[in-house]
């Protein structure tokens, strides 16, 4: 209810205050030829269906698995509640888009895509950091684990992850959609993203700019930084445990999670951080795409690839459902 009032009151501030709300934007997503545009369609959407059959088997395996019922497994259900939200707001008009090599969307349309598309990357953030944050207390303090991470503190971290991101969406959003867009309207990426916008873009940024700094603050410094101290003290912990297969099982405990962390963070650095020009903004696209439509995907492999306890769950699912139909 509070999500859709909050949606609601973006749309009267976009019709009211901004005579762009009215117009198309056109985005150019990738300009190459029909074979290539059919095959990076069923690419898509053989991608996008193994994201959402992926991620639900965790989020399924989480629920009815007493074994799973810890807060490590609680946020990697939450990691695939996200991982399920972002390629959803961005793949299915983007096959339109693939399809047509280019297309148009609604100003209103696109201010919705960002909307969300901000909302799903900073719950990421703030959900990585935590789940850092989680490994370590396992790892260097584990005799205090069980009082640390409750399931009470993890649920309401949770609660307050998602109303911090709707709100730093909604400003996001109230103050793209009070900006002045010159010329064609036209954007050079696949989807409604903050740079494109700001590319096209011919009123004063300052308070979009100094709100984007602090919200970077919030959402990437701080959490880099936790992630780093985070695992820098279970490495050095690690390192002075004496059995090498202690060693081998306390690693293996963060390494999905530290792979999931690089991915995501170095993507992200490289698109929102590092200086970018014209000539790169191909490389910009491949990338962007890459962490909105093929990292939700990567992230169920690797969480159940390597996981004994998720392997495991898998197995007990399938006996459960055989038993129940040769019982029947």
């Amino acid at each position: 209810m509070g999500f859709k009032l909050i949606w609601n009151i973006i749309l009267l501030w976009v019709q009211e205050n901004n005579v762009t709300s009215g117009n198309e934007i056109f985005l150019l997503g990738f300009q190459v030829s029909q074979n290539c545009r059919i095959f990076l369609f069923f690419l898509l959407l053989v991608i996008y269906c193994g994201t959402l059959c992926g991620n639900l088997l965790i989020i399924a395996l989480v629920s009815i698995s007493k074994n799973l019922h810890t807060p490590m497994y609680f946020f990697i259900s939450q990691l695939s509640i996200s991982d399920i939200l972002l390629p959803t707001d961005i793949v299915p008009y983007m096959f339109y888009i693939v399809l047509n090599n280019g297309g148009t969307i609604t100003f209103i349309g696109c201010m919705a895509q960002l909307y969300f598309f901000c909302t799903a990357e900073g719950y990421e953030c703030l959900l990585l950091t935590v789940m850092s944050y989680d490994r370590y207390v396992a790892i260097c303090n584990p005799l205090h684990y069980v009082s640390i991470m409750t399931s009470s503190i993890c649920v309401n971290l949770v609660i307050v992850f998602w109303f911090l991101n709707f709100f730093i969406a909604f400003i996001d959003t109230i103050l793209m959609s009070r900006l002045k867009f010159c010329g064609l309207n036209i954007i050079d990426h696949f989807f409604c993203d903050v740079v494109p916008l700001l590319d096209i873009a011919c009123s004063d940024l300052f308070p979009l700019k100094l709100h984007q700094y602090l919200q970077s603050i919030l959402l990437l410094i701080i959490p880099s930084i936790i992630i780093v101290l985070s695992y820098g003290n279970i490495v050095r912990v690690v390192l002075q445990i004496q059995s090498n297969i202690g060693r081998q099982k306390a690693f293996s405990t963060c390494s999905s999670h530290l792979t999931v962390v690089s991915i995501f963070y170095l993507t992200l650095f490289s698109v929102y951080v590092l200086p970018t020009s014209e000539e790169t903004s191909e490389i910009t696209k491949v990338i962007s795409l890459f962490y909105t439509v093929f990292t939700p995907l990567i992230n169920p492999i690797i969480y159940s690839f390597r996981n004994k306890d998720i392997k495991k769950a898998v197995q007990e699912t399938i006996q459960k459902y055989l038993r129940s139909d040769d019982f029947i």
